[in-house]
């Protein structure tokens, strides 16, 4: 039916509740077994690879997920051979018609345990810490593996020679030096001609001397760089008083666990030893001597193409006292500080199955635990076994996700998407597959190191990726509740998750609530805003504490409200007082011209979609002055149709994100546009016509299986790296469509 290349067929996708494996010719058996043999692998295979896996990033940098969808599709594709409903208006039978095809097309991507796998690449700098930890632990990776590594590396090189943050992105130092290396790292000869051409970008824009903070550590880790030229991390900084609000408990999660690591491996000054392609790299990647560089010197020095965030005159005061107190610090002090962290390191990775939280501390963690315990120690032993959960394999190549998949993310949406209007039910199969992994998902038991090192209460919460993750979420929470609610409304299945496990995801939505109203990750907000003053990522910006966001926010009101209409006499004080807050706080995020920024996909359209959803679904219901919900929705509405593009759709791209300004995309997308749209539909905005043409720019894109073409990048986050959602291209479309059809029957 599709057309998949030789090799793609010899890489096949394994699954088991939620856990993503991509396996090279693998034969019978589990996850665990083939991982114990997985090198198999001919000169042939090798050769065929750069033939099947080219890929031009300058038409469309973004890979449409043809390796893991053309053999879903070949191996389960059916026409649908149910009835359709019919209608006597064109319009509705055309969206009737093309929801159908999408969500026949998107049933034969779900997997046997019912989640949707995908594409969750798109940072260019997770892969490479990856490889450093292989490398610095002597445990490589595959032949099969490497292979195509390097071919994702090669093939998001841009024309200037340069690599980016992430797939979209301007060349950088962080981005170049990182696959540089990485290239290096996977046996490529400093005399490629794509080498050449990235060494010169290097020297020409100062050497790699100017990489920021996060390129500066992977390359000490290396011996590619001088520990002097680091800002101490200060490790007795875990020592401190907890009731200060600098201790690194404060921070937001993600910064918390990848500084930690980071601060095991400052403390003991961990390098790589010196061999011949160490001492290369110091000659390629510098523009003077290795051996008469000034290190300390360096350590603020950063590329102009990398900078998002300018450190703070605090931050830089911080750094003079710790990189003094480096020369003089207490060894005892030192090491009690290293043992407390090497304890907390051994609790992530129990608490997590080895899994972690993300992608970086992920590979720091490895280096650490390496070190700690030996390449051959258990330990070790279970981190590289998960490193293969991160790996995705599409048609540019093998990459580094970033997260262990978005698995629970992706299937509570595309469960409330076909359940949006009754044509979901005639896939009752689907259905009951998602909801079963929903049920799967949620947390049912509490770490017993959780209060010791700072998580969150978990019990009743659902996680982004997979429940073995073990990290909740509060709109992932939200988002697992709304989408249990709406399986349990269809009838379509027996519930499983009974009511007291529903009542338990209402408590834990509930006991995420800021002060402030509103809604954040995985975390309360834990310090002031002005601990953003430490932040020391020259790449990131407000990476320090967990933010309330709008769509977080809106998420949560959405599940409260869900459990008010489901279980009205549950906490009904309680949750209406949470509601209201919530509410508060969104209107108090909406820009003047009505939209809201979105923290966490592009951007305005997607922000402004949960915005007016939130409010639209409280209006009338006591909650809130309909009066000022209303004026909102329609200044959100009236932002969305000023922002339609000429062909009826939407189109942003990733620059809103980073420049906090609507920045327009070439051509609609049909993301965006879904987005737009189901906020207009959520407001009852009186243009039709307007919603037509949109609904027509989705039914015109639609492919004559169901599927929507993989567009630009759709996800992001801290502001400048983006992310790939590859499920968004379905998902949201069914959904708009899906509303779309709904509203038209009920006239």
């Amino acid at each position: 039916m599709l057309n998949v290349k030789p090799s793609w067929k010899h890489w096949r996708l394994l699954t088991d509740k939620g856990r993503q494996i991509w396996a090279f010719k693998p034969g019978v058996g589990t996850i665990d077994e083939h991982l114990q043999n997985v090198d198999n692998i001919s000169d042939e295979d090798t050769l065929r690879f750069g033939d099947d896996f080219q890929f031009d990033k300058f038409s469309n940098p973004n890979s449409g997920d043809q390796v893991y969808r053309h053999a879903a599709i070949n191996a389960k594709f059916k026409e649908f051979t149910g009835t359709i409903p019919q209608s006597g208006n064109p319009q509705t039978q055309a969206a009737a018609d093309a929801l159908i095809k999408a969500m026949n097309y998107f049933a034969c991507l779900q997997s046997d345990d019912g989640h949707w796998p995908g594409d969750y690449g798109g940072p260019l700098f997770l892969l490479p810490g990856l490889l450093i930890a292989a490398y610095i632990s002597d445990s490589p990776f595959p032949k099969a593996h490497q292979e195509m590594m390097k071919l994702y590396l090669f093939n998001h090189q841009n024309k200037d020679a340069g690599w980016g943050m992430h797939i979209e992105g301007d060349s950088t130092m962080f981005g170049t030096v990182m696959q540089y290396v990485s290239l290096r790292i996977l046996g490529v000869d400093k005399d490629h001609g794509q080498l050449i051409r990235a060494r010169a970008w290097i020297k020409n824009n100062g050497g790699a001397t100017g990489i920021p903070s996060w390129g500066k550590f992977y390359l000490s880790i290396l011996n590619l760089y001088d520990w002097q030229g680091f800002n101490s991390l200060f490790p007795e900084m875990w020592l401190f008083p907890k009731w200060l609000p600098m201790h690194p408990w404060r921070y937001w999660c993600h910064t918390r666990m990848v500084y930690l690591p980071m601060a095991y491996c400052y403390a003991q000054r961990i390098k790589a030893p010196e061999n011949k392609l160490i001492l290369s790299l110091r000659d390629e990647l510098y523009n003077e001597d290795f051996a008469a560089i000034n290190w300390p010197k360096q350590r603020n020095a950063v590329c102009a193409k990398d900078c998002y965030t300018t450190p703070s005159p605090v931050l830089k005061w911080m750094n003079f006292f710790t990189n003094h107190y480096e020369t003089f610090a207490c060894s005892w002090l030192r090491k009690k500080a290293t043992d407390y962290i090497l304890k907390y390191l051994n609790a992530e990775d129990e608490q997590t199955d080895y899994i972690d939280i993300g992608p970086v501390n992920k590979a720091i963690n490895s280096i650490c635990i390496w070190h700690a315990y030996g390449k051959d120690s258990e330990q070790f032993k279970k981190h590289s076994a998960r490193w293969y959960d991160y790996l995705w394999v599409a048609e540019d190549g093998m990459k580094m996700s970033g997260y262990n998949g978005s698995q629970l993310w992706d299937t509570a949406f595309a469960s409330r998407a076909m359940l949006e209007s009754d044509l979901g039910k005639l896939f009752p199969e689907t259905i009951a597959k998602s909801y079963k992994f929903i049920d799967l998902s949620q947390i049912k038991a509490e770490h017993a190191t959780h209060a010791e090192f700072f998580r969150h209460p978990m019990i009743g919460s659902w996680p982004f990726s997979t429940a073995e993750n073990g990290w909740p979420v509060a709109d992932c929470t939200a988002e697992g509740l709304s989408a249990a609610l709406a399986v349990h409304h269809s009838g379509l299945v027996e519930p499983a998750i009974s009511e007291s496990r529903i009542h338990q995801g209402a408590d834990s939505v509930l006991s995420y609530q800021n002060p402030d109203g509103g809604w954040a990750t995985y975390e309360l907000t834990r310090a002031p805003k002005w601990l953003e003053k430490l932040n020391p990522s020259e790449v990131f910006a407000d990476i320090m504490i967990d933010y309330s966001w709008t769509e977080c926010t809106a998420a949560c009101v959405i599940a409260l409200l869900d459990i008010q209409e489901s279980y009205p006499g549950y906490k009904n004080s309680e949750i209406h007082q949470a509601i209201t807050a919530g509410l508060h706080f969104i209107l108090k995020q909406q820009k003047p011209d009505g939209s809201w920024y979105g923290g966490w996909a592009v951007c305005f359209t997607y922000a402004t979609w949960f915005g007016v959803e939130a409010l639209s679904k409280a209006r009338g219901k006591g909650y809130y002055d309909d009066a000022v919900l209303v004026v909102a929705i329609n200044k959100a509405c009236s932002f969305l149709a000023d922002k339609q593009k000429i062909d009826g759709g939407w189109g942003e791209t990733f620059e809103s994100c980073s420049k906090l300004v609507y920045t327009e995309a070439k051509t609609s997308q049909v993301v965006n546009t879904a987005w737009a749209l189901m906020a207009l539909m959520a407001a009852d905005f009186g243009d039709k016509k307007l919603i037509e043409a949109g609904i027509n720019v989705l039914l015109s894109r639609q492919t004559d299986l169901g599927d929507w073409a993989q567009e630009s990048i759709s996800g992001v986050f801290n502001y400048n790296c983006m992310i790939t959602y590859a499920n968004y291209r379905n998902i949201f479309p069914i959904w708009a469509l899906g509303r779309y059809y709904r509203l038209s029957v009920q006239k």
